[in-house]
């Protein structure tokens, strides 16, 4: 499946078949949630909350390609992330896109 972050495939003509999505929400682990704030005292990155979102970010993107795939999409184009805090310890990952057929 081809992805793209622009609205159109280049050299090739798409029809839009419509909008897919895949979302996630990822929990933060108690133990990452400790050593975050330890490493806040210092300063730097926080690896383990790193991970997750990395994480959290394939799994909405391999669920909107499934459903891009559903529609008989050949590629999804404009291809968006968005994120929010759904609740305390817990994150959403959303991917989003409009799923096309090339012609």
């Amino acid at each position: 499946m081809l992805l793209l972050t622009i609205d159109y495939v280049p050299g090739k003509e798409i029809e839009a078949l419509g909008i897919v999505k895949g979302t996630v929400v990822q929990s933060k682990n108690f133990g990452k949630d400790f050593m975050a704030g330890m490493k806040t005292l210092v300063g730097g990155e926080i690896a383990g909350y790193t991970e997750m979102l990395n994480e959290a970010r394939q799994i909405a993107t391999k669920r909107m390609v499934d459903e891009a795939q559903a529609l008989g999409a050949d590629a999804v184009v404009n291809v968006r992330y968005g994120s929010s805090s759904v609740m305390q310890g817990a994150a959403e990952v959303v991917a989003y896109g409009t799923a096309v057929k090339l012609k």
